[in-house]
């Protein structure tokens, strides 16, 4: 089964006709030449482009200007277009104004998450082969000696502060830049996957990845040159750097610009901005926080939620407080968005809607045959395997890896299991890393996490295999208790008490044979519930003796 924009049939003849000119290649092309003309074409040079809390502003022109100056920097040295530049610096407009620089002079942009440390910096600076490597001025005394270890030799800084060597060497130049004309299929950045399950992957993205994505969201999502978006996100990670800073770009709006998320700063924000992207744990803490009403946020339009799921009482939740219901959506490092409940219609809690226009997604069995599901009927669950303009390039430096995750026809495949519900919305069931067979049957996570999230007792779980003698693998749950503090008090009594009224709701080999209970989950920077670290947490749990 192979889903069509359902949701989308308002705006997909539109998107097709544009996608159509803007993917256009050949010598007589009038098609994409570079991402950063298209982001900037609706920009109005004395329009605000972004505003901070601390009351500085930058205009479109602002961004231009800057841009430029960093541009022709890079180029004077001797860096050729297609070369890496790898920023590893905390969130400020000049680091959006670097990345934009990257772009216009042809550049490969490489954001890395500013948690990283030697090691895992080490190889990325080995594997990718930056020639420039920027950084936070605090940081340069260890940076700089891993970047020129791998061969680059330009290192500069980038303060949040407005400061930084990079601007200094910068400023000289000129404010006007001629953007290079690099073609749609050049990469325009590479994005590092967290590898949890082995050795991290350089994810190409070309500028018609990128550019594809932004056109088909600016009609989706309804973007306006008159939207005020919260941006609260990091910018080393496809949420904020790509799908947030495209959507309000290429509609010429306005951002609002904060260093990191804040809820009484954003739930402020909310009564004069009109989007707000996040991550469910934005959401949770403006549910708890309680100060947002429908008064508050009435010229809010859209609050998206993504890169992790969001639980079902929080979006219902938040509709209660607000009168909203949060828009979810489905995307990944080497896609950008796939999916998204629909902008008019019914935005259900627990899916991510149905497949963007020019997106195709269908669900294949173990064999990777696609399964075919009668109208009106709920699917089988499958993998999920994508393909459109939106699908990346490979991966870095991985040919034989590139090959393995595409199946015959330019099939990407996701590494997500999902389900198709009767009318069409797309169910993620968790990862085909997480499925656990246990006794030979397979269990998969997310069914079993959603009936412990509904009993009262449970804030939330996380469901892992962990290697059993008998079974291969043995189901186990790691619970948050509800309120998390009673995490303490939860003892082996309160442990039979739920599994005894789970082995009435589910067939006895996907009964957790065990439950854990943590204050919280650990997560990564999206908010990613890091599952890897929970079974080796608890890896000998079953083991012989």
């Amino acid at each position: 089964m192979t889903t069509s924009p359902q949701g989308f049939t308002d705006i997909s003849s539109t998107i097709t006709a544009e996608l159509e000119a803007l993917l256009k290649t050949g010598a007589a092309a009038k098609g994409l030449k570079n991402l950063y003309t298209e982001l900037m074409r609706k920009a109005k040079p004395t329009k605000v482009a972004i505003r901070t809390l601390d009351g500085l502003q930058y205009s479109y022109h602002d961004l231009s200007a800057a841009s430029a100056r960093m541009a022709h920097f890079i180029r004077s040295l001797g860096l050729a277009p297609g070369s890496r530049v790898a920023a590893r610096v905390e969130k400020s407009p000049e680091a959006l104004m670097l990345y934009l620089a990257c772009l216009r002079s042809g550049m490969v942009f490489l954001p890395l998450n500013t948690g990283y440390q030697s090691e895992e910096l080490r190889y990325f600076f080995n594997d990718a082969k930056p020639g420039l490597v920027v950084c936070d001025p605090s940081a340069l005394g260890w940076i700089a000696p891993l970047a020129k270890s791998s061969g680059c030799h330009h290192v500069e800084t980038l303060g949040s502060a407005i400061s930084g060597s990079l601007l200094e060497k910068a400023t000289p130049f000129s404010d006007d830049f001629p953007t290079f004309a690099c073609g749609p299929d050049a990469l325009a950045a590479i994005l590092y996957t967290s590898g949890t399950t082995g050795r991290s992957k350089g994810a190409m993205l070309t500028h018609a990845n990128l550019a594809s994505n932004a056109l088909v969201l600016h009609h989706a999502w309804h973007w306006q040159e008159s939207d005020v978006l919260i941006h609260a996100l990091p910018i080393f990670h496809v949420h904020g750097l790509f799908v947030a800073i495209h959507g309000a770009l290429w509609a010429g709006a306005q951002m609002v610009w904060m260093s990191k998320f804040d809820a009484g700063a954003v739930a402020q924000e909310c009564a004069r901005a009109t989007v707000l992207m996040g991550v469910p744990t934005f959401y949770v803490r403006l549910v708890e926080s309680g100060l947002l009403t429908a008064e508050r946020v009435k010229t809010m339009r859209l609050f998206i939620s993504g890169s992790a799921p969001l639980l079902a009482e929080t979006h219902q939740a938040f509709t209660q407080l607000t009168g909203q219901a949060i828009l979810e959506r489905y995307g990944m490092s080497e896609t950008i968005m796939l999916t998204s409940n629909p902008y008019k219609g019914n935005r259900r809690a627990g899916t991510v809607g149905f497949a963007l226009p020019s997106v195709e997604l269908r669900l294949v069995d173990d064999q990777e045959t696609p399964i075919k599901t009668k109208p009106g009927q709920e699917s089988a669950i499958g993998g999920v395997q994508v393909r459109g303009p939106n699908v990346f390039a490979g991966y870095w430096n991985m040919p034989e890896k590139t090959k393995e995750e595409f199946a015959q026809g330019g099939w990407f495949k996701t590494g997500d299991m999902g389900q198709f519900a009767a009318d069409g919305y797309l169910v993620l069931v968790g990862r085909s890393k997480d499925l656990i067979i246990s006794g030979g049957y397979n269990v998969y996570p997310k069914e079993i996490e959603l009936l412990l999230d509904d009993q009262p007792e449970v804030y939330e779980s996380a469901v892992i295999g962990l290697s059993h003698p008998d079974f291969g693998e043995a189901v186990a749950a790691v619970v948050v208790p509800d309120p998390p503090e009673a995490a303490s008090r939860m003892g082996p009594l309160d442990e039979a008490k739920i599994l005894s009224r789970l082995r009435t709701m589910i067939a006895g080999f996907k009964l957790p044979k065990r439950l854990f209970f943590l204050p919280e989950l650990p997560r990564n920077a999206m908010g990613k519930v890091q599952k890897n670290l929970l079974r080796e947490r608890f890896a000998s749990t079953f083991s012989a003796g």
